[in-house]
């Protein structure tokens, strides 16, 4: 494990403001050749310690393509929340991201990542902060606008089980936006 790692590892900026005590969800390595970029564990993950070791990943391995083992490899694939600890629940969902982490740690893992072809902007939170240009669009609007971020960025709903309603009322996201995503990531991992 790398200084930044255990560094990471060991945080606690948050503490006071996590319902349990933190423990940090993310994964890179200097080869990581994809980053998702989403909003924060869940308490499933949270439990597990596995980044996306939800139906939330099961559904973004089924855009993106990616096997379980891809997911879950550092060296393909950077895992990096906008916040790294869950935020403890909310009325109708979680508590969002808590603001400390990105500002701490995602130059300092980018810097650490030299070799990302692609980062995919996984959910609001994320592409408010990647994508500031963007304030006032909807998430349909930025996603359906997707080509005029890359090739750095994708922006993407959140796959949680409101996506659902999200795909239903763009069609256009699985018929049109899910093969090119696929392309676009098997492209950035050869």
């Amino acid at each position: 494990m790398t200084a930044l790692h255990r560094e990471i590892a060991a945080c606690t900026v948050c503490a006071a403001h996590l319902a349990h005590a933190p423990r940090p969800v993310v994964q890179f390595s200097a080869s990581s050749r994809l980053a998702i970029v989403g909003q924060a564990p869940g308490s499933r993950v949270r439990a597990s310690g596995v980044p996306w070791d939800d139906d939330s990943g099961a559904r973004l391995r089924d855009w993106t393509g990616l096997t379980l083992e891809q997911l879950h490899d550092p060296a393909v694939v950077a895992l990096v929340p906008m916040g790294f600890c869950y935020p403890g629940k909310a009325k109708g969902g979680d508590l969002p991201p808590r603001k400390e982490c990105a500002p701490l740690w995602h130059d300092r893992i980018w810097q650490a990542t030299s070799g990302l072809r692609l980062t995919l902007l996984v959910g609001t939170y994320a592409q408010a902060a990647y994508l500031p240009e963007t304030k006032g669009m909807t998430l349909a609007d930025r996603v359906r606008a997707f080509e005029s971020f890359l090739p750095r960025h994708l922006p993407l709903p959140h796959p949680a089980w409101r996506s659902t309603l999200f795909m239903r009322a763009n069609p256009w996201f699985e018929a049109e936006l899910v093969p090119m995503l696929r392309e676009r990531v098997a492209a950035a991992l050869a």
